[in-house]
């Protein structure tokens, strides 16, 4: 069964894969990738395009949050050290809105990923380590968001 927050980010997916490709502008063509696939959410079946997508509940949709949850660290990190960075889509969403930001690849910077701690031995997944976008650095980006 999934969790609040798994709905939200598969609701959020849906969403972003109704445009057309924003690489090749084709129609119907941006899938959603499996569930954990590292560091990217949909694919275009036609040119490969992939961008990732985070939704976050909010009660402001016009403001974009001092921390968005990622993912894996490892994998994030791996792409950034050889210079591959995917698009960014953020949704905000509250009861009745939603707004999407877009960040293209080309203006991220290794700045705004935050690594987390481990999780500690006790944990479920112990060990695992995620990341944040820090959200002070992308509004300072905001003149690049669209």
């Amino acid at each position: 069964m999934a969790t609040d927050k798994q709905k939200l980010g598969d609701w959020g997916e849906k969403l972003i894969k109704k445009f057309d490709c924003f690489k090749c502008k084709h129609q119907n063509t941006l899938k959603q990738l499996p569930p954990n696939f590292k560091c990217a959410d949909i694919i275009c079946d036609f040119c490969g395009y992939l961008a990732q997508v985070k939704t976050k509940q909010t009660k402001n949709i016009d403001k974009i949050p001092k921390r968005i949850l990622g993912a894996a660290w490892g994998p994030q990190k791996d792409r950034m050290d050889s210079g591959i960075y995917f698009p960014l889509f953020l949704i905000l969403k509250n009861d009745n809105n939603h707004s999407i930001f877009y960040l293209s690849s080309d203006l991220q910077t290794q700045e705004m990923f935050i690594k987390r701690k481990k999780l500690s031995d006790n944990a479920k997944r112990a060990g695992w380590q995620g990341y944040y976008f820090d959200g002070e650095i992308m509004k300072n980006l905001m003149t690049r968001i669209v």
